[in-house]
């Protein structure tokens, strides 16, 4: 029995240049950084009060950056989302600010700051019915969330899956990464000769997933489709990658293979690029061995709106497709000297486009790699 096709027939998200997929392609193709100071909590004592910041949230009282984020975004789409659909939601530290509130101020229960309450407000505000699935694994939570959605479906054991993606700046996460000394004191420039480190950033995103046969039964219109999909560990470290990259490459020809398509046939690479240096040389490495050194257009988001953590993954994926309808491929903002090991690879200009498939790479803590094979429909 053959799977059934996957596709994508929603999506909406903020980030640090504004509310919508336009915004976002439109801030990464002026070549400006969203970089900004941190505002809603202390930082002084840090690396650098700054980060990708969501501005002019309407956070209300005991409510969290998180649910201002993703509430605005879910309201608007919720007569779009099928009630019958299954939720995956991917975060890292969810509604974060309860527990620190708790710890700090005794002003909440920090039982509200775990993820199954947040994943229940989700829920609620999209009238969903079945109870949903809570994914967190680090830095490829929505990437690992949008595949596991897409084996569902591919399997027919789901037709509808909404994949929802979160995360915010909070202090505790500022604190912990600062504490790392992996936080750069100017901003982040990835695959960058000089790089020094990484800016962390929030956001929120949703992508509603169907069968083809559902949506063109229901008439949605289809705004891409999930091919492939692939995942490794590479067991090295807590928190700092394998540094041959043998493990993202294997979950890249893991997507490449589920794709069942020729390495050939990818347009471009959306990069995890933190613009940290064990990063950045890693995923080279990988993208290496996974082309047989052919090398492509390759770029990374985080130098612009910060490493959004568990978001990461569906933002990247979402320009990704913008970039796959336009046959348009955005620069890494932030970069100024391409790493010797880059070049080729990474570009500081703009670049053209040709085919209708990407691929979309995240790693994290633990060392955990995935892979997403994304192909496009025209504009």
């Amino acid at each position: 029995m053959t799977s059934e096709k996957v596709v994508m027939v929603a999506n909406d998200m903020v980030t640090a240049y504004g509310w919508g997929i336009e915004a976002c392609w439109e801030g990464l193709f002026s070549n400006r950084s969203a970089i900004k100071p941190i505002r809603h909590f202390g930082a002084e004592t840090t690396q650098k009060s700054a980060a990708g910041i969501v501005d002019e949230l309407d956070v209300k009282t005991h409510e969290t950056r998180v649910m201002a984020m993703l509430k605005p975004l879910l309201q608007k789409s919720e007569k779009l989302i099928p009630k019958d659909s299954l939720c995956l939601l991917a975060t890292t530290l969810g509604e974060i600010e309860y527990l620190e509130n708790s710890v700090l101020n005794q002003q909440v229960s920090e039982g509200e700051s775990c993820p199954a309450e947040l994943l229940s407000k989700i829920e609620e505000i999209t009238s969903l019915q079945k109870p949903g699935i809570v994914f967190s694994a680090a830095c490829c939570s929505s990437t690992i969330a949008i595949a596991e959605g897409a084996a569902m479906i591919a399997d027919r054991k789901e037709s509808s899956v909404l994949v929802v993606a979160c995360d915010s700046v909070s202090e505790f996460l500022y604190a912990g990464f600062s504490s790392l000394l992996v936080i750069d004191s100017e901003q982040a420039r990835p695959f960058d000769q000089n790089r020094k480190g990484l800016n962390i950033g929030e956001a929120a995103g949703f992508i509603l997933l169907m069968s083809e046969a559902r949506a063109l039964l229901e008439g949605r219109k289809i705004l891409g489709e999930i091919v492939g999909w692939g995942m490794s560990n590479d067991a090295n470290h807590m928190t700092g990658p394998s540094r041959n990259g043998e493990c993202l490459a294997k979950a890249i020809l893991q997507a490449l293979e589920n794709a069942n398509i020729d390495r050939k046939a990818v347009a471009s690479i959306s990069a995890h690029g933190t613009g940290t240096v064990y990063n950045d040389a890693m995923e080279i490495k990988a993208f290496k061995t996974a082309f047989e050194n052919q090398a492509l257009p390759t770029y990374s988001m985080k130098g612009a709106i910060g490493h959004t953590m568990a978001a990461a993954g569906l933002i990247e994926a979402l320009i990704a497709f913008k970039s796959l309808s336009q046959q348009k491929i955005p620069s890494t903002v932030g970069i100024q000297q391409v790493d010797a090991e880059a070049v080729g690879w990474i570009s500081t200009n703009i670049q053209k486009a040709s085919g209708c498939y990407a691929l979309s790479t995240n790693s994290g803590f633990g060392g955990v790699n995935a892979a997403l094979i994304l192909k496009g429909r025209e504009a």
